[in-house]
């Protein structure tokens, strides 16, 4: 059943191709997985592009909003063709909380915070330099 070779029979595949040479369907399932990757990545940059989320933020919170209510009735009726194409029962889940959150605020919070770090950087390094420096000094004499 096994062939035993020797030694001397066995030739070295190339070190970029060995592991192609055991598995040739490898290279085709692994451009397919990037392309399938690929495609919703690309997907996903169009859907953001498309529905202006990284505009203003009046279109974000409206597009969040939307989301939030198309979500749910979608994620049930597809629990319910699940449950009628495998016999399964899926339990019905509670209804989410209902949850304000007013991206405006945090975004601008979250940008005002950013900004105010990055002008007084510079101030900032001048001073551990300095700080730094002189305990080095210390440390040396």
């Amino acid at each position: 059943m096994c062939e035993s070779r020797a030694a001397s029979d066995i030739q070295e595949a190339p070190r970029d191709t060995w592991l192609l040479a055991e598995r040739p369907y490898l290279g085709r399932k692994a451009s397919r997985k990037f392309l399938i990757k690929g495609s919703v990545a690309g997907g996903a940059v169009y859907l953001v592009y498309d529905q202006e989320l990284l505009g203003p933020s009046d279109k974000s919170e409206a597009a969040l909003r939307k989301a939030g209510e198309v979500v749910p009735p979608a994620m049930y009726q597809f629990s319910q063709y699940v449950c009628d194409q495998t016999g399964l029962q899926i339990p019905k889940l509670p209804a989410p909380p209902k949850i304000y959150f007013p991206i405006r605020d945090s975004w601008n919070s979250g940008v005002i915070t950013v900004i105010s770090a990055l002008s007084v950087a510079p101030t900032k390094a001048c001073e551990y330099s300095k700080e730094g420096w002189e305990y080095v000094k210390g440390r040396t004499k």
